[in-house]
């Protein structure tokens, strides 16, 4: 073996001694008493508030330029609510959940619960897009429910990261959380790890891996992914309103979020309306982008030209493409890869923009006829993250929502869905598998283990389910059966 190859198997055996100390640390404490789980939350959430600064300029580091109020927004705030959300439940959710017997079971006295168990050690594989959330996010749930963690974020976010595994070993023993760094092949061999359970955020193309590796030790999996996610603009909709709503989220981390609206469905006679109150609503909000710090870049120069080639494909194959530049700006000359907002008129499905998640500032604009041409549009393609409508007439809210599946929904504005901790959190398909936030989260990181109580008396006699079979067997047989 050379040199990187004898390296990659020095990290991947201590990665697996690392797990087994958690391993028999967890066994060893168990059960896990909610002062313990609370204790752990309470350090989380110290860190994340006594770190909110150096997470916020090294993000901005990270990215080449990053709002930092955007950032306390989205990395830190976003972290903290979840944490304290735990706190304030755990109790509650720990209890056992008493559950009904079938006749005559329960009136002779057997007893049946569900308690909610640990798993173990879980893995979190966290993205660069919003790496503090979306290690925190998950984290929260996961020590709820009594686990310890391993974390292994994103190579394309070096300070962010290199911050995250000092600030854990500062707060936590590396038995109990312990984040791990390094490249693509550190996190190709995490993924094979034997965990209790793997928490995956990233692209649908990586998660194929990340769930083959998993599945060589079963090892059950929640994946957040993303996907194509549509914005439905009905025509009972506040054209004004709508289209802020959707620039913000569209603007938002310059579009790389996995719930960004992805593309817009738009009565064919308003789309010159929605085209201008696009601008009018990004030149409200940003009225310039190079020289505004409110504005944050694309991560890296490699993204900056993968979305450029989405920008000419569609422009070769005949779409009209408008950029938003409010202040006529020149972005061929700054030392950071923002973009403006781009708008695409006209997409076809020969476009790769409208083929691959876009994750940036790239907007596509489709017309359609009649509600149930939009329908059946978003019905033809992968099922999305997000799904979005905006509008006031309630039977067509009701149609499209009764007739699409996606992870979420968000009426009358984007992303919002993901912002309330009492609503699962999750995708479908090729937008992932799995739910996390609040209960549903504390639930996915736990096992439920079935327990029933059989009482004193013979209840298999007395059923007639015990040998000898005679009358009571056949009157009980011809009971059920019937």
């Amino acid at each position: 073996m050379n040199v990187a190859a004898n390296a990659i198997a020095r990290d991947t055996a201590a990665m697996q001694l690392l797990l087994e100390r958690q391993r028999a640390a967890f066994t060893a404490e168990l059960p896990v008493g909610a002062a313990v789980r609370k204790d752990r939350l309470q350090r989380a959430l110290r860190l994340v508030m006594e770190h909110k600064d150096g997470f916020v300029k090294a993000l901005s580091d990270d990215f080449g330029h990053r709002s930092t109020e955007m950032s306390l927004i989205t990395d830190i705030m976003a972290s903290v609510k979840p944490l304290k959300h735990s706190l304030k439940h755990v109790d509650q959710w720990m209890r056992p959940e008493k559950r009904k017997l079938d006749f005559p079971l329960g009136l002779l006295g057997a007893k049946a619960e569900v308690q909610w168990q640990p798993k173990g050690v879980v893995g979190i594989i966290s993205p660069w897009n919003f790496p503090v959330n979306l290690t925190f996010a998950p984290l929260a749930n996961i020590l709820a429910a009594g686990n310890r963690a391993m974390i292994k974020p994103s190579e394309f976010t070096p300070a962010t990261s290199e911050l995250m595994a000092k600030a854990f070993a500062q707060y936590f023993d590396e038995t109990e959380v312990a984040t791990i760094v390094g490249g693509p092949e550190i996190g190709k061999a995490f993924s094979e790890l034997p965990f209790d359970h793997i928490i995956f955020t990233g692209a649908t193309s990586v998660a194929r891996h990340v769930m083959a590796a998993a599945a060589k030790n079963l090892v059950p999996l929640t994946l957040e992914l993303g996907g194509k996610s549509p914005t439905i603009l009905s025509r009972s909709a506040d054209i004004a309103a709508s289209t802020e709503r959707v620039a913000m989220g569209k603007l938002m981390n310059a579009g790389q979020i996995c719930l960004a609206p992805d593309y817009m469905l738009v009565p064919q006679e308003l789309e010159p309306q929605v085209v201008e109150g696009l601008k009018a609503a990004t030149a409200k909000m940003y009225p310039s982008l190079l020289a505004n710090d409110d504005y944050t870049s694309v991560i890296s120069r490699r993204h900056r030209d993968r979305l450029e080639a989405h920008i000419a494909d569609a422009r070769a194959k005949g779409a009209e493409i408008v950029e938003v530049n409010p202040a006529n700006e020149d972005f061929s000359k700054q030392n950071t890869n923002k973009m403006p907002l781009t708008l695409i008129r006209n997409p076809t499905d020969e476009m790769t923009v409208m083929q691959e998640e876009i994750f940036g500032p790239v907007l596509p604009i489709k017309s359609y006829k009649g509600i149930d041409e939009a329908i059946d549009y978003v019905n033809r393609r992968d099922r999305p993250l997000g799904l979005y409508w905006f509008g006031t007439d309630g039977a067509e809210e009701r149609t499209v929502l009764d007739r699409t599946v996606s992870g979420g929904v968000t009426v009358n504005d984007v992303i919002f869905h993901v912002a309330a901790e009492d609503l699962p959190f999750g995708g479908i398909g090729p937008a992932g598998m799995g739910n996390y936030h609040g209960h549903d989260g504390f639930k996915e990181f736990s096992h439920p283990k079935s327990i029933y109580r059989q009482p004193k008396m013979d209840l298999a006699g007395l059923a007639g389910f015990k040998p000898p079979y005679g009358e009571k067997t056949r009157k009980a047989l011809a009971r059920e059966l019937k």
